[in-house]
């Protein structure tokens, strides 16, 4: 069964409390409705603008955001219950066994929902914020199939994606909030490695746009995209769909998971399944003047 993916360039906007958040997240959701999506992802970090104020304050939108996540994912619930959607509202900091972690709640058309929480931790996050590595990752069942969340920076990490796509995994979604070209480079590139490494789909979903009023939010670059094999039956450059750099915008694709059984059996290679079981012994070799017969 085919699946019609919208990604969200979400331009963050000033502060308003959740009422606002929520209509605003309505509007967008009804707009991506009217394109045909019916997985719809945000960015990662985007309801904390929830939190924002007249002037930037880390600790104060921190703290706010982890007050305001349960309202903030029960607004979210009925959203996508009023359109039928399923929806990654984004993620936002929530309150975790004396914690603080990133998680990005999957949200299906009836109102359920299973968390993914971010596992690798940014120095920003770590060291300036204090919000600690989540649960790692894992796979969802929805009525597409098997799919996997990695967030922003765990996306740069191939054996956290492959955990995935070894669990059946056929597409991995990727929130991302990146203040530089470079860093908004670094998710680009892993999700296209992503991609071809496993034959499968990788989609990204970023923040965009100015905020100076943020203190977490302030610079937001990148745009979204969704990645395929580098393959026979698939763009000679892996790239299904892209957005335009820093602009807000949805970015759609539709997308066969029967593309990529067929890509792992029939592809001029099959990354897929030559994936190796381990890192093999890596030995230390001297240069020798002794060159074997």
């Amino acid at each position: 069964m085919s699946l019609t993916l919208g990604l969200c360039q979400w331009a963050v906007g000033p502060g308003g409390g959740v009422d606002a958040w929520a209509m605003r997240l309505d509007r967008e959701v009804a707009v991506a409705v009217r394109h045909g999506a019916e997985l719809l992802v945000l960015p990662e970090y985007a309801p904390l603008e929830l939190a924002g104020g007249a002037v930037p304050d880390l600790t104060r939108e921190l703290a706010d955001g982890v007050a305001a996540a349960p309202a903030a994912l029960e607004a979210a619930r009925a959203v996508a219950r009023r359109h039928g959607v399923w929806l990654i509202p984004g993620t936002l900091p929530f309150a975790a066994g004396g914690r603080i972690v990133n998680r990005a709640p999957l949200i299906a058309a009836d109102g359920a929902v299973a968390f993914q929480d971010k596992h690798a931790m940014t120095r920003f996050e770590a060291e300036e914020w204090g919000v600690a590595a989540g649960a790692p990752p894992a796979v969802f069942e929805t009525r597409w199939g098997r799919i996997g969340i990695a967030v922003c920076f765990d996306l740069e990490f191939p054996h956290l994606v492959r955990a995935q796509v070894e669990a059946g995994a056929w597409l991995v979604v990727s929130p991302s909030c990146t203040d530089t070209l470079a860093g908004f480079n670094r998710v680009r590139i892993a999700a296209a490695a992503r991609a071809m490494e496993n034959q499968c789909f990788v989609g990204i979903a970023p923040t965009v746009g100015l905020a100076p009023w943020s203190g977490a939010l302030d610079v937001n670059r990148g745009h979204a995209a969704v990645f395929g094999p580098v393959d026979r039956g698939f763009p000679e450059d892996g790239v299904i769909a892209r957005g335009a750099l820093d602009t807000a915008q949805w970015v759609f694709a539709t997308l066969d998971p029967a593309a990529l059984d067929t890509v792992r059996r029939e592809g001029a290679v099959r990354n897929h399944l030559s994936w190796p079981a381990g890192p093999p012994p890596c030995p230390v070799v001297t240069p020798s003047m002794h060159v074997p017969s």
